[in-house]
């Protein structure tokens, strides 16, 4: 006769045995309403596969992993039972448009006309793959040209190659004084791109670069030359964490960006130096029109007495209506914040109005941390602006903003751009 151990072996045997058969199991995955993006791309991407067990936690990350894609502007997935315990999953995706201009003008700190044309295809071959260049005139020429291809190898790894030769018309500041240079920049860069998983993933890889600044106008010092031709290199990472959930033009969650260089050159003017920062996103739905949108950057870099100093003061980087390349630090500390609401929304046009607040304080190039409290540092901007976005269109946003300094002798101004803010 058997003894109890046994029939509880027995028995707990058959209840796994039991559990097991009767685990659902996707059938078979349909990929819906895709035109031009690869549905192998899409199945390969994707988390859930066929034969796999049925887990609407995994399904809900493949969701938000596809409205991540440029090519993808909305998509959601319906479970049907096939037969017993086994289901077919339909992903009904909403495709975005991908090939798009990159058009802009506006005028220099000189009032000369300027303008940059460009074309950027966010869904090469169907595989999200970014590619595209851009040529600008702002007294002088400038190009660049870019390739991302995030899945290039696998579902973790891919590649980005970048090209560049920018020039622009630069002030440069030092001991109250002011002077304008040609500054070059043409570099070549290389990076590895990996996902660790839907949330996190990391870039990393070097930028070769040859920087070159000619004096133009303004006043000068002995100790500030007036020609600079360096070669420099630059070794970067980029890790980052995404915990954001889209719907249409409508974000809500975190996401956290750091950025970390080191830059070394050949010259006696210019030390080699440290450059770190980080980006924190928050985003909150409010009501069914409202977005509550943050952004806080905080960085340092080598505190050296140079005008060369990395970190700048700008219209289109930080701080809206402060004017274009007004200063430059060695440690920056901004914080963007505004409440955006949609007036009018539509199946492809929709128009958002905006309230901003926008707060930044600096350290001053061979300063102490003691700079970030100076009243002489901080500057507070506020404004208004309007968005005008297409949905069927890959980041098709054209926004202007009307910011106002709250702080002593501060400045006011139009800020225009493509896609939002931040």
């Amino acid at each position: 006769m058997m003894n109890l151990r046994n029939l509880l072996y027995i028995a707990l045997l058959f209840f796994s045995a039991s559990s097991f058969s009767q685990e659902n199991t996707i059938l078979d995955i349909r990929i819906r309403g895709v035109k031009e993006t690869k549905i192998s791309f899409i199945k390969n991407i994707i988390e859930s596969k066929k034969g796999s067990v049925l887990d609407s936690s995994v399904l809900k990350k493949d969701i938000v992993l596809l409205k991540r894609l440029p090519a993808i502007s909305h998509a959601h997935y319906t479970v049907i039972l096939s037969q017993e315990n086994l289901y077919n999953i339909d992903i009904d995706a909403e495709e975005n448009f991908t090939i798009v201009p990159d058009i802009s003008f506006w005028t220099t700190t000189n009032q000369q006309f300027a303008y940059k044309i460009g074309v950027y295809d966010y869904n090469l071959l169907g595989r999200n793959i970014a590619f595209g260049g851009f040529y600008q005139n702002n007294g002088f020429d400038s190009y660049g040209i870019n390739f991302r291809a995030p899945y290039l190898f696998s579902n973790k790894w891919g590649l980005a190659l970048n090209h560049q030769n920018w020039k622009s018309e630069e002030p440069l500041y030092f001991i109250d004084k002011s002077a304008n240079y040609l500054y070059n920049n043409v570099s070549f860069e290389i990076l590895g791109l990996h996902q660790f998983n839907i949330k996190s993933e990391i870039n990393f890889g070097i930028n070769l670069f040859r920087e070159k600044y000619q004096y133009l106008s303004g006043d000068t010092a002995q100790e500030i030359p007036q020609f600079l031709d360096v070669d420099k290199k630059l070794l970067k990472v980029v890790y980052k964490y995404d915990n954001l959930n889209y719907y249409y033009q409508y974000i809500s969650g975190f996401k956290s960006i750091f950025y970390g260089q080191y830059v070394t050159s050949n010259n006696s003017f210019q030390d080699n130096f440290l450059i770190a920062w980080n980006d924190f996103f928050y985003y909150k739905r409010i009501g069914e029109r409202g977005n509550w949108a943050n952004r806080l950057r905080i960085g340092l870099a080598s505190n050296e007495d140079s005008p060369f100093a990395p970190f700048a003061l700008d219209n289109n980087v930080n701080l809206r209506g402060v004017g274009i390349l007004v200063d430059r630090g060695t440690g920056s500390i901004v914080w963007n914040t505004e409440y955006r609401h949609t007036f009018y929304d539509k199946s492809w046009f929709t128009i958002q109005g905006n309230a901003f607040v926008d707060t930044g304080t600096w350290r001053n190039p061979g300063g102490d941390l003691g700079d970030f409290i100076d009243g002489n540092n901080i500057r507070v901007y506020s404004g208004v602006g309007l968005r005008f976005i297409n949905k069927k269109i890959f980041n098709a946003v054209f926004r202007i903003d009307y910011g106002l300094g709250l702080t002593k002798n501060s400045s006011k101004g139009l800020v225009f751009g493509v896609g939002q803010y931040f």
